[in-house]
Order: structure tokens, then sequence, then C-alpha cells
């Protein structure tokens, strides 16, 4: 993941700012407990398309 993509993309529900999880491929939104997939090096940043996170998994 490019690190300056990373650093101005955020989450589109709260606007926070979004963790990338090189393991899982994912961006994740720590307030919202969401992990947007990222497909062909593409970040899918739909609400419909994240992962709700179980409380027990760590971030």
């Amino acid at each position: 993941m490019d690190k300056k993509l990373l650093d101005i993309l955020a989450c589109p529900v709260c606007k926070g700012p979004l963790v990338y999880n090189r393991e899982n491929q994912e961006l994740i939104c720590k307030g919202d407990r969401l992990a947007f997939p990222i497909r062909d090096d593409i970040p899918v940043m739909l609400e419909d398309e994240a992962r709700q996170l179980p409380a027990e998994e760590e971030i």
C-alpha cells in the first residue's frame, strides 16, 4: 500500500484515519471497527463491502 495514498484516505463512514493491515490486505477503521478490503491493489471504500470486526478481534 502506497504511504501517500494511505495518508489521504479516510473512513467513508466517520472520516477517521485508517490503518493498513498487510496480512489481511485491509484498511481498518478503529473507531467504527470496519475493515475495508484491498483488491488488486485498489482499496474498496464502500460501507457495504466492509467487514465488521468482532469485539474480540485485536486491531
